[in-house]
């Protein structure tokens, strides 16, 4: 026997705030805090030396900056060794200390708070990722109504639920499991899934998933998946799996700082060794040996590749664009394909009625149409029925009062406006037997990719509004930029509906759509232009793009109204919903990453010139500790350049 609508709400589901998902606060990290002090040990010696003061004031404050800062990479990369390997961190320690022991004190100092900067910075955003997973969970309800064998009902963990229980969903629940509709009538909020903006009808013999919101009407559902098995457990299961994928990139990067490590420290003792062998001083050979330890340390290759990236980073975030890490910024500049998400992205996810269509006969001129439907619409919480209601009210303002509202799950509303009875909903619903002309509106309208309402007054047919998302101003433009930046127009994903998503591609010079998707299919989207050798930008805002924003070369989350875990996951979030700043901010990446090999052929050379005097001849300390860091401050203000608003211009202009 089918569900009655009339089941009330439960109270957990009505009254109980959900809670936010809980982040790591930097502070809660020992790295970070560990960081901090080595950091403002630092700050405080470095200006008291310039200053001239005593060696006993300055000296402590540095010795502290190395404790704090270097204990943690020191340890690790003793560790290290006992697998028989050199850590880079260990080789900074060493480098160091070898500068602290013949006077360079500060320049050691340096190194310690870099390294341990970065290495903060890198717990955060582990930590930030697993919150993020974490807080989809709490998507998920805890527990679940089952109906049991004899009529009854119990409330269990949607744990123990197991394939074939019936679960009853009650209004404003969210669904405990993946399942069928069996019987009841109802309207879903599945846009965590699906990222459809408004909710589905559902009826039975409708598939509905765990974590989404039921509206009005009450679901018998029968569970077709395990708990384990749901969509939203593999959302969780894609997105840890494709963070993981990137890992490949850091082991090359690893490969090479183990290589450049060995060899460092093997011509250094050969640089120490040697001399000694032949007579030399030991305090000449130890010189000559710390010397180059410090002029072939790698500070200016560090900061060769930096400054230009954290310029980039900074100037993008004053014009509304976070990007997380320089390394995210370099990524950028790479991408050579773009997949976009529709609806939140490329429209701004808010249904608007865009279609006006009186019934000849029925008397009413557009805005007496819209004025009618809003005042029945005008006591219901639905998205459609809050869309026409907007509407009304931008053209005058003025609703009549109305009498006896009523609700009906998927079918729609009915009231009383100034003596008639107004109908507004589906039009399915509504219609009164095989009225062709009526159907000939609807249809025109749906096949544009609407959302029709009918409004029926007094049992007649009097107009077909059209609701539909609308695209973003700068949609086209964007599209066009990024077709010119990577020589492609890019690929639109949606769970959104064939001919709606057809209709916005349309308008935004879009030809390759892929509709209808689940998460899991946005992935494999994502996959297959992977597979063709390209590297994907992901750009989207909802949880169930969060698994395609994890698995692309770069994932962008549209910030105003992404949900949390899609901001999370992805690379960089656009923060005042700015859809242009898309291509300005690829373009920007790809003059970082020029800046960045100009940076890394001069400090190269300056690195190799003075190594190679040192060990041809004898380089004076003072000199190499000068052309080291005059090097140093070469690259950095070279990179510092992109923080002018004139670089910003220069990438928006050309992205279009």
């Amino acid at each position: 026997m089918p569900v009655a609508t009339a089941v009330q709400p439960s109270p957990a589901a009505t009254t109980a705030p959900r809670t936010a998902p809980r982040r790591t606060r930097v502070w809660a990290l020992a790295e970070a805090r560990w960081a901090a002090a080595a950091t403002v040990a630092f700050l405080v010696a470095l200006p008291l030396q310039l200053a001239g003061a005593p060696a006993w004031a300055w000296g402590p404050l540095y010795a502290l900056a190395y404790a704090t800062g270097g204990w943690e990479p020191a340890l690790a990369g003793l560790r290290a060794l006992t697998e028989r390997t050199l850590d880079v961190d260990l080789l900074m320690i060493v480098a160091a200390l070898g500068a602290a022991a013949i006077g360079q004190v500060m320049d050691g100092a340096l190194l310690i708070v870099i390294f341990a900067t970065s290495g903060a910075l890198e717990a955060l955003a582990t930590a930030r990722t697993q919150d993020s997973v974490r807080g989809l969970l709490d998507l998920a309800p805890a527990r679940a109504t089952r109906l049991t064998g004899d009529g009854g009902e119990e409330t269990v963990a949607t744990a123990a639920l197991v394939v074939g229980d019936t679960i009853l969903v009650r209004p404003g629940e969210r669904v405990g499991a993946d399942g069928r509709v069996l019987s009841g009538v109802g309207e879903v909020d599945q846009a965590t899934i699906t990222g459809e903006p408004l909710p589905v009808a559902k009826e039975p013999g409708d598939e509905v998933f765990a974590g989404t919101l039921n509206g009005l009407g009450a679901l018998r559902v029968r569970v077709e998946r395990d708990a384990g098995d749901s969509v939203l457990a593999r959302i969780v299961a894609m997105v840890a799996e494709a963070s993981e994928t990137k890992a490949p990139t850091q082991l090359f990067i690893e490969k090479v700082e183990q290589r450049y490590s060995v060899g460092l420290v093997a011509v250094t003792l050969a640089v120490f060794a040697v001399p000694l062998l032949l007579g030399a001083e030991l305090a000449g050979a130890l010189l000559r040996a710390m010397t180059f330890m410090i002029v072939a340390s790698p500070c200016a290759v560090v900061l060769a590749t930096m400054p230009p990236l954290l310029s980039a980073l900074a100037n993008a975030g004053r014009h509304g664009v976070l990007v997380k890490s320089a390394v995210v910024m370099e990524r950028i500049g790479q991408v050579d394909a773009v997949a976009l998400d529709k609806t939140g992205t490329l429209t701004e996810g808010t249904p608007r009625v865009t279609a006006i269509r009186p019934l000849p006969g029925a008397g009413l001129s557009p805005d007496a149409l819209l004025t009618c439907a809003a005042a029945a619409e005008h006591p219901s919480e639905h998205p459609l029925g809050r869309a026409v209601v907007r509407a009304a009210r931008d053209r005058d303002g003025a609703l009549p009062a109305v009498a006896d509202f009523a609700a009906t799950p998927g079918t729609g509303v009915r009231a009383r406006v100034g003596g008639a009875l107004v109908e507004v909903g589906a039009p399915a619903r509504l219609l009164p037997g095989d009225d062709r002309e009526v159907r000939s509106v609807v249809g025109e309208l749906e096949e544009s990719g609407h959302t029709a309402v009918l409004v029926v007054r007094d049992g007649v047919p009097v107009g077909v509004l059209g609701i539909a998302d609308r695209l973003r101003t700068d949609a086209a433009a964007t599209v066009a930029a990024l077709r010119a930046l990577t020589g492609r127009t890019p690929l639109l994903v949606t769970g959104d509906n064939p001919r709606a998503a057809a209709r916005l591609a349309e308008e935004a010079g879009i030809d390759d759509v892929r509709a209808g998707l689940l998460p899991q299919d946005k992935v494999a989207a994502v996959r297959e232009q992977e597979r063709a050798g390209r590297r994907v930008l992901v750009v989207g805002d909802g949880v169930n793009d969060a698994p395609a924003l994890a698995a692309a070369h770069t994932g962008v989350a549209m910030g105003r109204a992404g949900s949390d875990l899609a901001l999370e996951t992805a690379d960089a979030v656009i923060v005042r919903d700015e859809l242009a700043t898309v291509p300005a901010v690829v373009r920007l990446s790809r003059t970082a990453r020029k800046l960045v090999v100009q940076n890394l052929v001069l400090a190269s050379v300056f690195i190799a010139g003075l190594a190679a005097w040192d060990l041809i001849s004898e380089l004076p300390l003072p000199l190499g500790v000068l052309g080291h860091e005059g090097s140093t401050v070469i690259v950095g203000l070279n990179g510092l350049r992109l923080l002018r608003e004139a670089a910003w211009r220069r990438a928006a202009g050309r992205a279009g």
